[in-house]
């Protein structure tokens, strides 16, 4: 029973890795399906591992755990391969970090440690996906980083170990395309074989691998994208950022990850190689180019037909995610005034597993973003559709007609027909003094608008007022049911005020208040 990790005891790790990665590399591929049904996650993190053992065995001078674990990151960042190997290089990365110097690691190291890694491994990726590797390696960091708790090396070990299994059995919970295909996440597997390499070694007990859910290998097809990854030296790391939102413009899987010395492994899939090295080239010096295929098979068959569908939105706010969510919907919570990146919207598609998606989008900002990425390389296996919205109150509307049973087609289209029937209204306070059509508004004044369109200027403070009085308008054309959002700085109390004017005045219409918690707007109201 190892007392402390040691560089001993690391070297030993290192080598136990690659024999177990080495065993379980074939089962490994044999459920890889997502991002890419590609079929070479084990083998990219044995490789990765097996870059990481060997500059350590390189070195056999270095006496002590931190320095160790140092070499053993800087290999497994320069031999990294694939998305799964990018990442399970950082985790050696944020291990060693947090280790630092130490000649070895306590119990309460190494915990901080594993802690790190999941930092670490989670900054790299651009948009973290629930029911990937990454959400194992939260888990484990969860188990062992309670404050207050000192155990020892081989209690953190277990700790992890039990924790990495157990997240991995909930992986096809959370990621569509696992469940579709009826298997656990591989690079998920490949950190639980990693852990169990560390508990055999702290123990000395041999640990039984039970975990691997074999998929079907499907037929190859033509690649209709590419897999490019190089080492990226002499970069600004306060330029990595905009490397990533470039990387993310391409394609997904996207990871810029440091191995503490200068160089930076960079991976993205995508559909324009040069495009991808072009983006190095402005932030550093690309080397050690390689560029894989990526192939696109059909799916296993597991029973699901070809033809499923999923309605996903993209919206601003978390109140709003929160609320559509609900309707059970796969939503996109974007910040007031952000841009989506193409990865985030790709990664929205894509996790659904669906053939056929309809994207609702939350504004027009919103909606040019889904359109640019729906003809994307990544998603030519899928119909992807999107329906125009200008406003969350029509995504809540095509929401509400939205009918699973009904033909696809048919469905857009109802969905669609809803959406530009909803009338929209928002009032906002202006900003600064300007001239509209219905007047000046100075800075302050309550700004109404219809479709777009400036309608009124009240003074402020008079909200419901102004609300009453848009949604009058509105109603003049006619109308059933009146939606209002009330935003984060809107009056408390607000929507019952306007619910109990409003049943006064038109007892025929239905209203339902939510809060949006919107920023650009004290109310969002719609009519349909």
């Amino acid at each position: 029973m190892v007392q402390a990790l040691d560089a001993a005891a690391v070297r030993r790790w290192a080598d136990a890795c690659v024999h177990s990665l080495g065993a379980l590399r074939a089962d490994i591929d044999g459920i890889n399906v997502y991002p890419v049904a590609d079929s070479d996650t084990g083998s990219n993190l044995l490789h990765t591992l097996t870059g990481a053992r060997d500059a350590l065995a390189a070195e056999p001078g270095v006496a002590d755990a931190g320095p160790a674990l140092g070499v053993l990151a800087r290999g497994g960042v320069h031999a990294a391969r694939g998305n799964s190997g990018v990442i399970i290089s950082q985790v050696l990365r944020g291990i060693a970090e947090s280790a630092g110097e130490a000649p070895e690691l306590d119990g309460p190291a190494l915990a901080a440690a594993l802690v790190r890694a999941d930092s670490v491994a989670t900054e790299a990726v651009a948009r973290p996906v629930a029911g990937t590797m990454l959400s194992v390696l939260h888990a484990v960091a969860t188990a062992v980083g309670e404050p207050g708790s000192v155990r020892g090396v081989a209690e953190v070990a277990e700790a992890a170990a039990k924790a990495a299994a157990d997240a991995l059995d909930e992986t096809p919970n959370q990621l569509a395309a696992l469940a579709v295909a009826g298997v656990v996440d591989a690079g998920g597997r490949g950190v639980v074989a990693v852990l169990d390499a560390l508990l055999s070694v702290v123990t000395g007990a041999q640990i039984e691998h039970s975990h691997p859910l074999r998929a079907q290998a499907p037929a190859p097809e033509a690649p209709r994208a590419w897999e490019v990854m190089y080492l990226l030296a002499d970069a600004d790391e306060t330029a990595l950022p905009a490397l990533r939102r470039a990387l993310s413009g391409l394609g997904d899987s996207v990871t810029v990850a440091g191995d503490g010395a200068g160089n930076h492994a960079v991976h993205v899939h995508c559909g324009d190689i040069g495009a991808a090295i072009e983006a190095g080239l402005a932030h550093g010096r690309p080397h050690r180019v390689r560029v894989e295929p990526l192939m696109t098979p059909a799916p296993p068959d597991t029973g699901v037909a070809r033809d499923n569908r999923a309605v996903v939105a993209v919206v601003r706010g978390a109140a709003l995610a929160e609320l559509i969510g609900a309707e059970g919907a796969p939503v996109l919570a974007v910040r007031a005034g952000a841009e989506p990146t193409a990865e985030e919207l790709i990664g929205l598609v894509t996790e659904t597993a669906a053939t056929h998606v309809t994207v609702l989008p939350g504004d027009v900002r919103l909606t040019a973003a889904a359109e640019r990425v729906a003809g994307h390389a990544m998603l030519e296996d899928r119909d992807v559709v999107v329906v125009p919205c200008a406003s969350p109150v029509q995504v809540l509307a095509a929401l509400a007609v939205h009918d699973p049973d009904r033909r696809a087609n048919d469905d857009v289209v109802a969905m669609a027909e809803a959406a530009a029937a909803t009338r929209r209204a928002e009032l906002v306070v202006a900003g600064e003094e300007s001239i509209t059509w219905v007047g000046r508004a100075q800075a302050g004044d309550l700004v109404g608008l219809v479709d777009g369109e400036v309608v009124l200027i009240e003074p402020e403070g008079a909200v419901e007022r102004a609300a009453l009085a848009m949604l009058e308008r509105m109603l003049a054309v006619g109308g059933e049911l009146a939606t209002v959002l009330t935003g984060r700085d809107a009056p408390a109390g607000i929507g019952d005020a306007i619910a109990e004017r409003l049943r006064a005045g038109h007892p025929e219409v239905e209203l339902v208040c939510y809060p949006g918690g919107q920023t650009d707007a004290l109310l969002v109201m719609g009519v349909e």
